[in-house]
């Protein structure tokens, strides 16, 4: 009987996986890192997130430089500030300030209502 026993249990380990079977945690997540909190790990992420790189405060570029008004025609200094697809860049990548992250982005669609940026890019 015990013979028998291993011959199932090696035939079944050496089937493949049927595809509605998910392989892992059981869960369905196929999102890799099981590592806890959503921080953790992650350099200044959470509790014991010791990570490699530090990342630099950003700071606004219109204040450091003192722009008070952000001009609509200036099309290469709005163009730092718009995606290559066209979308506008959020505050959390560019480091701007609430106050002339607003007046950006209102530069911004003045700037694409009289064509002097795209609203979107061909592809």
């Amino acid at each position: 009987m015990p013979e028998e026993t291993q011959a199932r249990s090696s035939a079944a380990a050496d089937a493949p996986q049927s595809p509605q079977a998910p392989s892992g945690s059981g869960h369905g997540s196929s999102h890799g890192s099981s590592s806890g909190p959503r921080g953790a790990g992650r350099p200044g992420g959470g509790p014991g997130g010791r990570g490699k790189f530090f990342r630099r405060k950003k700071v606004c570029k219109f204040c450091t430089e003192k722009i008070d008004a952000i001009p609509y025609r200036d099309v290469k200094l709005l163009g730092q500030f718009v995606a290559e697809r066209g979308k506008i860049v959020p505050r959390r990548l560019t480091g701007v300030c609430t106050t002339h992250q607003r007046r950006l982005t209102k530069a911004i669609k003045q700037a694409r209502n009289i064509a002097l940026l795209p609203f979107a890019t061909r592809h």
